[in-house]
């Protein structure tokens, strides 16, 4: 594979995940075993991503019980050009709470409060609302029919002597 493909094929990753204002969760029941499958808005910071979800919700409970999580992120059905071999990006990360007495935390909401405006004011007063860190572990870019391409941590292309 070529510098130009690679470049390519790394912006169309990036752009992907930056078309997203919502990512997809994928969380874990420990209560009874259940996968769950649900959404929040996020906020990236580096190769982190950040969500402010409430305990009401049944990914909140999960992810604090269970801090793994797989998120995605996919091309819009009106977008592809065949529905079975959409772009998509697949991440396995790690979940972290972010405490109110960090100064993190009042920095990411003051973020959030720029993407989606004065609603994040409104939950930020609800004691059942977390800020959880989303950190990558690893992950996969599937660019089309035979187009699955490992990610590292930090969202970038891995190459193996399989994808040249």
């Amino acid at each position: 594979m070529s510098e130009a493909e690679h470049l390519d094929l790394q912006s169309a990753c990036d752009q992907l995940i930056a078309s997203h204002k919502t990512l997809l969760l994928a969380t874990h029941s420990v209560d009874d075993g259940a996968n769950h499958i649900s959404y929040a808005p996020y906020v990236r910071d580096g190769n982190i991503f950040y969500i402010f979800v409430s305990e009401l919700a049944k990914h909140t409970k999960n992810l604090m019980s269970h801090p793994q999580v797989s998120i995605l992120f996919i091309q819009a059905e009106s977008d592809a050009d065949n529905l079975f071999a959409r772009q998509r990006v697949t991440l396995d990360c790690q979940v972290e709470e972010i405490q109110k007495a960090i100064p993190l935390y009042d920095h990411q909401l003051n973020v959030m409060t720029e993407k989606f405006g004065n609603i994040i004011h409104v939950l930020r007063t609800l004691p059942d609302f977390h800020l959880l860190a989303l950190t990558p572990k690893n992950g996969q870019f599937v660019a089309g029919f035979g187009k699955a391409i490992p990610l590292d941590a930090k969202c970038r292309l891995q190459w193996s002597s399989s994808t040249d």
